[in-house]
């Protein structure tokens, strides 16, 4: 979810022109010994991101062309041997992928997190081939690498694109700099030759898999840009899904936890698309997603292990269309069908307070009424369809003013969480709730 004028901020950050740069050539780290393990294993998630095309002007649409993006990703679960999922799900032509590597961060230069450690520097491949090409509306799936991923760290994956791209398939709000530069940067220890620097925007990057030991599967978050992050601080991986996982690690010390996976995107809907427009002059654009509905197929049943979903959707159609409590209901009640169809634990939250946020129209009392029958429905009968309920308007509204966020868990813009907010919600969670 977010603001007519954040949304200005970052079209306006798309539509940056590619800068020429040096090419730089850097030679592969050693190869981290590769760890055999022991018993039974599988494939677990342990990061993933929903993705959308590339919006109409700038950057994600244009694509890249001899350039190299580095993108950094948190993880949630560890593992032994680690695979890596690229897509081009909504291109419009095969993409090319002429090189590709996973790393750690530098440490010892926090202040550019361009930087990657050397040492732990190791090539992808795909099909034993350290190229391969993503066909148009098709997924990419990196040979397994013998590379030890921790839990809760962050790692660093680089691509390069040596012939034009075209529109990307990508996540809009990473919450995290992400780095793009000319020619194969692949392997470049420094950040140097990177010389566009975004708080936005994985690009062809969906997923993280980890090789692991009886994993107890994967939680997904299925929602808007409260779950996506808009108003906690980028590079800190303050968004409540990961601060859930922070939560689960540390109250199952000697259980394996399910990965936690935030498919949300900011600006998301229920009842409508991406490029529709809403209230206070918002012009809507391709990154907010299709239809959540629609989404369902490509966000959360494909998604490795996944056993819980949790679903916090429905605020966007209030403010920015005006829909009814009864289409708003009706699509939530929907996914919970199809979620229980597939056997997964479907969990549901109540839409949370936003007066204060836009200008004219953006809140009004009429949409007030309608977030509290959403709620009402959802604290009543909701309770008795769904698996669960988390109540995140209790945990954030202000007692006092019960239609705005509580002043301390407020980041400004009156919608969003800041980081205390994110951390309030993720302890609201039950985790009996999680299907563990």
């Amino acid at each position: 979810m977010s603001t007519p004028k954040r949304w200005h901020v970052i079209a306006s950050a798309a539509v940056l022109l590619i800068a020429g740069a040096p090419a730089v050539t850097a030679s592969a780290g050693p190869a981290e010994t590769e760890s055999a393990p022991n018993g039974r294993t599988e494939w677990a998630a342990s990061w993933a991101a929903a993705v959308t095309r590339g919006n109409t002007v700038g950057l994600t649409n244009t694509g890249l062309n001899n350039q190299s993006i580095r993108m950094t990703v948190h993880t949630s679960v560890g593992g032994d041997r680690v695979r890596v999922r690229l897509t081009n799900l909504y291109g419009e032509q095969a993409v090319k992928v002429g090189h590709a590597t996973i790393a750690r961060p530098n440490t010892a230069t926090v202040d550019d997190r361009s930087d990657i450690d050397p040492a732990t520097l190791r090539e992808l491949t795909f099909n034993g081939s350290s190229s391969a090409t993503i066909n148009r509306g098709a997924e990419l799936l990196s040979d397994p690498l013998g590379f030890r991923v921790r839990e809760q760290e962050e790692l660093i994956v680089t691509l390069y694109f040596p012939v034009l791209t075209g529109p990307v398939t990508f996540h809009g709000q990473s919450r995290a700099t992400n780095f793009i530069g000319a020619t194969d940067l692949t392997t470049a220890a420094g950040g140097a030759g990177f010389t566009i620097k975004p708080d936005c925007c994985w690009m062809f990057l969906s997923g993280i898999d980890v090789e692991r030991r009886l994993s107890p599967g994967a939680v997904v978050v299925f929602g808007d840009s409260i779950a996506d992050g808009n108003g906690s601080t980028v590079n800190a991986n303050k968004r409540w899904p990961d601060l859930l996982a922070d939560r689960l690690i540390d109250s199952r010390p000697e259980v394996r936890t399910p990965g936690v996976l935030n498919m949300s995107l900011a600006g998301n809907r229920l009842n409508h698309e991406g490029p529709e427009p809403g209230a206070g002059d918002f012009p809507g654009y391709y990154e907010l997603g299709p239809n959540a509905l629609a989404r369902l197929n490509e966000d959360v049943f494909p998604q490795t292990g996944v056993r819980t979903v949790i679903t916090h959707l429905g605020i966007n159609d209030i403010w920015m269309n005006g829909d009814s409590a009864e289409s708003v209901i009706a699509s939530l009640r929907q996914i919970n069908q199809q979620l229980q169809a597939r056997g997964l634990t479907s969990l549901v939250s109540t839409l949370t307070p936003y007066e204060g946020n836009g200008g004219p129209g953006v809140w009004t009392p009429e949409k007030e009424a309608i977030r509290q029958a959403v709620n009402t429905w959802l604290r009543g009968q909701g309770v008795r369809e769904f698996d669960g309920l988390i109540d995140f308007d209790k945990v954030l509204r202000d007692p006092g003013q019960p239609s705005r966020l509580l002043p301390a868990y407020d980041s400004g813009d009156h919608i969003h969480p800041n980081d205390a907010g994110n951390q309030a919600m993720a302890n609201a969670v039950p985790l009996r709730l999680l299907d563990l």
